[in-house]
């Protein structure tokens, strides 16, 4: 696991994270087989996008706030078959792989909020899992809507 001795190392590795996330959308949108798929994609690495400068602005800024809310989980991929990512992947496939890549990082987050030295870096830790859970309920949607109800 992880040490963070800083906010500042949390806010570094988010931003990392995000960073991360981006360029796997963004190369899952230039392996797309259809410019459909590739524009979902592309909206995704922009939603990314936005999520890395909301943490930049907490690292430069100094100041965060944790909304506790509750966020809806469908457990969709709590079902589905775990899958790696391919070139040409279905778009079926590539919803798998980004529900299971944000749903890693909900549960790292989690984990490093339950072993966070300080309330406050337990909250930070917090308030990056629940980004992260709405990142998966985003895709259990898209899911939800393109892969189970035309099935």
């Amino acid at each position: 696991m992880m040490e963070f001795k800083t906010i500042d190392d949390i806010l570094d590795f988010a931003i990392q994270s995000e960073q991360d996330a981006v360029d796997f959308y963004n190369e899952l949108a230039a392996n797309a087989k259809s410019s459909d798929m590739r524009e979902v994609f592309e909206q995704f690495a922009r939603e990314e996008i936005s999520h890395k400068a909301r943490i930049k602005k907490v690292k430069e800024e100094g100041v965060f706030e944790v909304e506790k809310e509750e966020i809806a989980d469908l457990h969709i991929s709590d079902y589905v078959v775990n899958v790696k990512p391919y070139p040409d992947m279905s778009y079926q496939d590539a919803l798998v792989v980004a529900m299971n890549k944000e749903k890693a990082a909900f549960k790292l987050y989690m984990k490093l909020s339950e072993r966070a030295p300080s309330k406050d870096l337990s909250d930070l830790f917090m308030a990056l899992a629940i980004e992260e859970s709405r990142h998966k309920l985003r895709f259990e949607l898209e899911y939800d809507e393109h892969v189970l109800r035309e099935n």
